[in-house]
């Protein structure tokens, strides 16, 4: 396999500029998803990186070889589609082997080379049956099978699992990472979905408008956003955030009151885990709860804190019995606080790392809340 390095890579349509300056480097055999909200620059990128997208400015090489102005032919790269693109008028067999039959290759090395494939993806039964005959998720096997007979050094996928259900998504995302760990080939995925990003990244790439917001393994994200874009697009439930003022309630009802605030703060997130219902009580943050999505191992409840504040979303293990419009009390891990400044960037050593589960203040709350 190979290692693929972007350097400075601009697109432009006209006056109008979508990828803004992105280096990046991917390591051999290393799987990299990018990851981001619809029209972010994600797609753009990987055509890029395949030759069907000019490059506006900047370098693209694989294995240290510079393939910027190389036909997409020419750079040892396989693409799977989201659409599959199969020939519907062929086989399994012949479009698995559609790549090398038109490469020149023998007919003997064309059927050992679709049978090895084949068995990799366990589509042996399935060789004679036409596209029309296959379900959504053995289509994508044959579209993967079809990028790798040809053995590339670089597999790009484009969206390849958001045309199935939510059964054969989590299935192929298995089958995926099987793959990945089987070839242990370089990859690059394209997803607007945290979860498949979360699952099977090495590494996860944060397109934002055209510019990378951070780069990290999926841990690294989840638990040091770089920012508040980060920290709200990845994990699901998404990261509570709330105002500067949480600094104030929380230096109240914690151990060391004359902590000052982190310079610069202007809001606090925290993850719904990290949150626990409790009985309500004067040193507990309190709430109504909105709603409730019992999910069988886990239960998320949706709780107003106060006038003119954002709800807050607690992840449980736990079952409470509790009820649509019953008030609870919530008690935060403040260890587990993330702190950013006006600009929406992360703020480095903000909070006490010691462990401690310190709970907000219901009266400080509402008071601000009511302002």
């Amino acid at each position: 396999m190979a290692q693929l390095s972007l350097l400075d890579i601009r697109k432009s349509f006209g006056d109008h500029d979508v990828i803004h300056g992105v280096d990046l480097d991917v390591a051999d055999g290393e799987f990299v998803v990018f990851v981001g909200p619809s029209g972010c620059g994600k797609s753009t990128m990987l055509r890029m990186i395949a030759g069907l997208e000019e490059v506006s400015g900047g370098t693209i090489r694989i294995d240290g070889r510079d393939v910027t102005g190389v036909s997409p032919s020419q750079r040892e790269i396989a693409m799977v589609f989201q659409s599959y693109a199969l020939f519907p008028h062929m086989t399994v067999a012949e479009n698995i082997g559609f790549g090398l039959r038109i490469s020149g290759a023998s007919k003997r090395d064309i059927k050992r080379r679709v049978g090895e494939v084949a068995t990799t993806l366990q589509l042996d039964r399935l060789l004679e049956r036409f596209p029309r005959e296959l379900s959504g998720g053995q289509r994508q096997r044959v579209a993967i099978g079809r990028a790798i007979i040809r053995n590339p050094k670089v597999f790009l996928f484009d969206e390849p699992l958001s045309n199935l259900d939510a059964a054969l998504r989590v299935q192929m995302r298995l089958e995926i990472a099987r793959l990945h760990a089987d070839l242990r080939a370089t990859m690059v995925y394209v997803t607007h979905d945290q979860v498949e990003a979360m699952t099977l990244a090495d590494r996860i790439v944060v397109f934002n408008g055209g510019k990378v917001e951070q780069v990290g393994t999926p841990m690294e994200l989840y638990e040091r956003p770089a920012n508040l874009f980060v920290a709200r697009f990845i994990g699901a439930p998404a990261m509570n955030v709330l105002p500067d003022s949480v600094w104030t309630w929380l230096s109240a009802s914690g151990s060391d009151s004359s902590r000052a605030a982190p310079e610069g703060l202007a809001s606090v997130g925290i993850r719904p885990e990290n949150i626990a219902l409790c009985e309500r009580a004067d040193e507990h943050l309190a709430g109504r709860i909105e709603l409730i999505e019992r999910l069988g191992a886990e239960t998320l409840y949706y709780v107003r804190i106060g006038e003119g504040l954002p709800s807050i979303t607690v992840r449980s293990a736990i079952a409470h019995d509790v009820r649509r419009g019953d008030e609870v009390g919530l008690s935060v891990d403040t260890s587990k606080l993330h702190c950013f400044d006006n600009a929406g960037q992360r703020i480095e050593d903000q909070v006490d790392r010691t462990g401690s589960n310190n709970a907000l203040n219901t009266e400080s709350l509402q008071t601000e809340g009511e302002k």
